[in-house]
């Protein structure tokens, strides 16, 4: 029989954004609501491509500040910054003129804070969860938590809002970086008290795994885990 790919692994570590939750629906869909709620008439504004070019101005600059850049590690700060930039292009001033006010771009800033999970999120996490560890003889559950990019407050919220069980909450304003920084990733063993090997990292975005691969943290064996 081939040994379980989870041998030895004390910890899953799970990518929160695209792996477990569907931030591109869950955003578009608020934001559509929101614009509807307003009486917007977006004419030529695609809101499906807004949501996209916020997440990619979140990777490239994720990516920078991983790299050593200067910026704020706290996901909420980051996403006010790239929104007031989106919104002050002039191909969305439809948009800034509704959503100018301080509380009104607060609001959407929180829409990531209710990103809907993928339908297997949660049993699959419960299921996952439920699995004793098989080596060691101590008889523990594996522990699973998040390493994510995204900040404390919303992981939790993600959590709650999901019903994710997470044990352990990992976050970027917590360990002062993002991925695909190497610390994030060593700081994380180090806090669960495990050796590289001893932990799994789960994600859908090969650039996460390989980071997690190149300090030791198991990924290959858990391809199976992955969401696409």
């Amino acid at each position: 029989m081939a040994p379980s790919p989870l041998a030895g692994v004390k910890a899953l570590l799970f990518d929160v954004f695209g792996t477990v939750v569907d931030w591109q629906g869950s955003v578009h869909r608020q934001l559509v609501a929101r614009a509807q709620g307003d009486s917007i008439q977006l004419g030529e504004i695609d809101l499906l491509v807004f949501t996209k070019e916020w997440r990619a101005g979140y990777m490239r600059r994720t990516r920078e500040i991983a790299a050593g850049a200067e910026g704020p590690t706290n996901v909420d700060a980051l996403h006010r910054e790239l929104l007031d930039a989106l919104l002050s292009e002039s191909k969305y001033s439809v948009l800034n003129a509704h959503w100018k006010e301080e509380e009104t771009r607060k609001e959407l800033v929180e829409y990531w804070h209710r990103l809907d999970g993928w339908p297997d999120s949660s049993p699959g996490l419960q299921a996952v969860k439920s699995l004793e560890q098989k080596e060691g003889d101590d008889g523990r559950r594996i522990i699973l938590g998040t390493l994510s990019n995204g900040s404390a407050r919303l992981l939790v919220d993600l959590a709650r809002h999901s019903t994710l069980p997470f044990d352990l909450i990992l976050s970027g304003d917590l360990l002062s970086s993002y991925k695909p920084n190497p610390t994030m990733y060593h700081r994380a063993c180090s806090l669960l008290d495990l050796q590289p090997e001893e932990v799994g990292m789960v994600a859908s975005h090969i650039y996460d795994l390989r980071a997690a691969a190149s300090c030791g943290v198991r990924c290959s064996s858990l391809l199976s885990f992955l969401r696409v």
